[in-house]
């Protein structure tokens, strides 16, 4: 950063600063966009259903296969104390995934809330509640989490461990293959080797968060329970758990790698460049051992690192999105690849970036070479991008009409400028091999040009300073003064540094492309994080069922908002004109706290026999749920308990009576959730 201040400082501090706020702002508005991956589709008795006898058990049906433990399922009675007593059994066979608990006998009448949560197949969690009533429905106390399961401060550090594991597969896969593939003697670099050991670091600290982060994030949403060992060895038998675990022991694999490749790798392509000085200065005798074992180690990092790379990027696919769903045996070798050709290209790119920065020395070759890779790189996208997109979004309407469309039509936008960048970056890499020679010769020419100006003394500047401290160096060694010698020492170093730097900045051609690349790399942080968001959302075909079992976006409920009505009545007897107000807070499923007043045409509260409340959930043929609220003042009613099981258009009916015969019922649709 402080090299390129000089020159770029301003404009590289702005560029950076709106690439966080971009992505910090896209994995804010898209983390409300993550929505159930396996839905409720029946369950016995029915969500608002009013039955005689209590049932012996509770039934629910799933839309897809979903990992659920003992406690998954809650049943409570109206005072909210649990009445299921068996351990869950699994009833699936065939394409039906059901399961079901035990309740106690002998239940009494009043309304039941039945609570519960589970984890897609695809390891993203889910939860939900209704109610049924026994006799009659009740007045209840029964409370359900008002957080859905994946959500809060756990959902939100989750969601951001997966960004930065991502990242964290790029720097690590992709800095070793442009090492491997683009400039071998960037193994010995010490910038490069930082970023690729970064990248390991950063992936397995992840995944290790990760791990823990699965107990809350699946179950309680307390970030306290992700040291609950008991909760570990849950998440260890399941589907995620097992990738997570994969994951781990084959970073203990790629740790190995790096070892190899920085140091027995990098020790090889060394004796190799100088045993290529020393052929050159022999006319071409010599012996090609060391180059030989160069290309013998190079071949088995590059197959060892390959299956080791691809194993890390399977333990995605075979736990989230690829893994469920149609084609399930194609998506997901077809994923893998697709998470290796993305680490290719952006990772590759990240570590062009750093050598152009740090490494001005960087040959015009492996410039060359990273640009054929990452052509290649975004070939392989294009055609894996495309599968994935049609398996995924299922038909065109999704892709406006569902999150996920909408979220993968940002993506596809942000890759085309990420291509556009790409395009000027080649153009500027071709520049650099039209102008080889030239360069070369110029640069040559230049250091003939300082030498002589070094020995005639008639050069200024940093040469006359560079000379100056090489005699101070040399006086001070003979005065025997070593505090002088090694402070004239520093100055020489960096005025070496400085003039490295003044003939890196010279080259316009490699300047163009340091600055078009860093482009390339501000966009991918945010094609990242538009990645991340759309493996945390429901895939576009899954929605388009839901929506056309339930008849509602379900994906995309609107924000709770507490309820107002205000309503005219007139009941036809004497004094029955009034208005009515009435407000359900926070208006969302759960336990809401409504209130009721009745005002004469005067303006004053009007004192009633009787108010009663019933609301439906036509869509989903649920109700009408009955609310009798009790009477505080004259022309006040309040009900503090009256549970929503879910959200949607609910149709309200409020009768009252003004006399023993004439009453009136007040119609209305509220949104609730």
């Amino acid at each position: 950063m402080t090299a390129i201040a000089p020159r770029f400082g301003p404009q590289l501090i702005r560029l950076l600063l709106v690439t966080v706020v971009l992505t910090v702002g896209l994995l804010g508005a898209l983390a409300g966009t993550a929505s159930a991956h396996a839905a409720l589709t029946g369950s016995d008795p029915k969500d608002g259903a009013v039955v005689d006898v209590a049932p012996r058990e509770v039934t629910l049906t799933f839309s897809e296969q979903i990992a659920m433990g003992d406690d998954s399922i809650r049943v409570l009675d109206p005072s909210s104390k649990r009445v299921d007593v068996a351990k869950m059994r699994d009833l699936s066979q065939g394409g039906t995934v059901r399961y079901a608990v035990g309740l106690k006998p002998g239940l009494p009448d009043g309304t039941y809330t039945v609570a519960w949560q589970a984890v897609s197949a695809d390891s993203h969690p889910v939860s939900g509640a209704f109610t049924f009533s026994v006799g009659a429905p009740s007045a209840t106390t029964a409370t359900v989490p008002d957080q859905e399961a994946g959500g809060g401060l756990v959902g939100t550090l989750y969601d951001a461990v997966r960004y930065i594991s991502y990242a964290g597969f790029i720097l690590l896969v992709g800095g070793a293959a442009f090492v491997l593939a683009c400039w071998q003697r960037g193994a010995s670099v010490r910038p490069l080797q930082r970023l690729v050991v970064g990248g390991w670091v950063t992936l397995t600290a992840a995944t290790l968060v990760l791990l823990l982060l699965r107990t809350p994030y699946t179950g309680s949403g307390k970030l306290g329970d992700m040291f609950d060992l008991g909760g570990l060895s849950d998440v260890l038998d399941t589907k995620t758990g097992a990738a997570l675990v994969s994951r781990l022991l084959l970073l203990g694999a790629a740790a190995l790698f790096i070892a190899v490749l920085f140091g027995a790798y990098a020790k090889r392509v060394t004796e190799a460049e100088a045993e290529v000085e020393a052929e050159a200065e022999m006319d071409g005798e010599g012996d090609a051992e060391a180059g030989k074992a160069k290309a013998d180690l190079a071949f088995g990092l590059s197959l060892g690192g390959t299956v080791v790379a691809a194993g890390i990027a399977g333990t995605w696919a075979l736990s989230e999105h690829a893994s469920t769903g149609i084609q399930t045996g194609l998506a997901m070798p077809l994923d893998v690849l697709h998470l290796l050709a993305v680490a290719a290209w952006l990772g590759g790119l990240v570590s062009l970036l750093v050598a152009l920065y740090r490494v001005p020395d960087i040959e015009r070759a492996a410039v060359r070479r990273f640009s054929r890779i990452a052509f290649t790189s975004v070939v392989v996208l294009a055609v894996t991008g495309v599968y994935q997109s049609w398996r995924q979004v299922g038909s065109w309407d999704a892709w406006t009409g569902t999150s996920y469309g909408q979220l993968l039509l940002v993506k596809i936008g942000l890759i085309a400028v990420l291509l556009g960048a790409a395009w000027f970056s080649r153009r500027w890499t071709g520049l650099l091999g039209e102008d080889a020679k030239t360069a070369k010769t110029a640069e040559a020419g230049a250091e003939a040009d300082a030498e002589a100006g070094v020995k005639v003394g008639v050069k200024a500047g940093v040469d006359v300073a560079e000379e100056t401290a090489e005699e101070g160096v040399a006086e001070a060694g003979t005065a025997a003064d070593p505090e002088r010698a090694a402070q004239l020492a520093r100055q020489r170093t960096a005025l070496a540094t400085a003039r490295k730097k003044r003939d890196r900045d010279a080259d316009t051609e490699r300047s163009g492309l340091r600055r078009s690349v860093l482009i390339e790399a501000c966009v991918a942080l945010v094609v990242l994080a538009v990645t991340t968001a759309l493996t945390g959302t429901e895939p576009g075909r899954t929605q388009e069922k839901e929506v056309s079992r339930t008849g509602t976006e379900a994906a995309a409920p609107a924000p709770a908002r507490p309820v107002n009505l205000t309503e005219p009545f007139d009941t036809g007897g004497t004094k029955g004109k009034g208005t009515l107000r009435l407000t359900i807070d926070p208006a969302r499923p759960g336990t809401n706290l409504m209130h009721v007043w009745i005002d004469g045409p005067d303006g004053k509260p009007m004192d009633v026999p009787e108010v009663k409340v019933a609301y439906t959930l036509k869509s989903q043929q649920i109700g009408p749920l009955p609310v009798v609220p009790e009477r505080l003042a004259a022309g006040h009613w309040s009900a503090g308990n009256v549970q929503i099981p879910m959200p949607g258009d609910w149709h309200l009916q409020v009768t009252v009576r003004t006399s023993d015969i004439d009453q009136t019922t007040i119609e209305k649709n509220v949104k609730i959730g």
